[in-house]
């Protein structure tokens, strides 16, 4: 029923411009002199309507496929593949609908028709000048198409892109919308991610590995630090039980650095278990261990009395 509101209104355009392409004949208050005029009309509302109805149908059968795939599931990598390339088809084919419909309207009227068959007659100037003018809206158009069939991104994916951490919301035919973590948007052409290097988290699978870095003195005991991350990983929903590493990565002038290593199903996931890892540990070292926090060793040696 609610895919039916869709055509009603395209339907009724369609019916009035039968009858009045097929009945203006029969209109006595009508000057026959413009019934040309009438009849043109009544193309161009048939054309709006048939466009209307086809573009309904592109959309209903776009949602009608992509309600089978559920993209709020935590795997939803399938998911996001055929959510990210029927929505850039949807628009590629509603634009493609949209230029014929255009092209056949603008062909209904006598000079319009004139000034076509002057540009066939000199078919490689106005190639050459209609290419060289359209020439980036073109090229940002291919590349939404060719981001729909190689998908560098899709949907929901994160990214890192001009130092900015966020979502991929919107993918469209000439730009591209990206949610940054704070609520800000980030909009680039289409063109941006064939030409431009970028970060992509979520490429092949959503999980990801998180990363906390921790700085201590010499003498902390890393059994027992690593005891208490398991433990704080075991009592935290947002680890997938996958990877739970602490390792000496750096032994720096004044200071050991640590790296907790542990594995989340999504990278929002694998943030908030950052930084609840983070803050627990150094709450541990603080309560357990104060003296092993980073400290700057003064050796004062004494002057030989004479």
């Amino acid at each position: 029923m609610k895919y039916f509101k869709r055509f009603v209104s395209p339907v009724l355009i369609i019916l009035v411009a039968m009858f009045i392409t097929g009945g203006v004949g029969l209109m006595d208050f009508i000057p026959k002199n413009m019934h040309p005029t009438v009849r043109t009309l009544g193309a161009i509302l048939m054309a709006v309507g048939i466009t209307w109805i086809v573009i309904a149908i592109i959309r209903t059968a776009k949602n009608k496929l992509l309600a089978r795939y559920d993209t709020g599931i935590a795997d939803n990598l399938r998911m996001r593949k055929v959510h990210t390339q029927y929505n850039i088809l949807e628009k590629i084919l509603v634009f493609i609908v949209i230029v014929i419909a255009t092209g056949f309207t603008l062909m209904l009227f006598e000079g319009v028709r004139n000034i076509g068959v002057s540009l066939f007659a000199s078919a490689g100037i106005a190639g050459l000048v209609i290419g060289l003018a359209a020439q980036k809206a073109l090229g940002t158009v291919l590349a939404g198409f060719q981001i729909a069939i190689t998908q560098p991104i899709r949907l929901d994916d994160v990214v890192i892109v001009e130092n900015e951490w966020g979502w991929i919301e919107e993918i469209n035919l000439t730009y591209v919308v990206v949610r940054i973590w704070d609520k800000r948007r980030l909009v680039l052409p289409t063109t941006y991610f064939l030409d431009s290097p970028f970060q992509n988290w979520t490429r092949t699978s959503a999980d990801i590995l998180g990363t906390v870095f921790i700085y201590t003195d010499y003498t902390i005991p890393i059994p027992a630090l690593r005891d208490e991350l398991t433990r704080l990983l075991e009592g935290n929903t947002y680890w997938d039980k996958k990877v739970n590493v602490l390792q000496v990565t750096d032994a720096k002038e004044h200071t050991l650095e640590l790296r907790a290593l542990m594995s989340a199903d999504t990278s929002p996931n694998a943030w908030e278990l950052r930084v609840y890892i983070r803050e627990k540990l150094v709450e541990f070292i603080q309560r357990e261990y104060p003296q092993c926090l980073p400290r700057t060793r003064v050796i004062l040696e004494g002057r030989n009395k004479d």
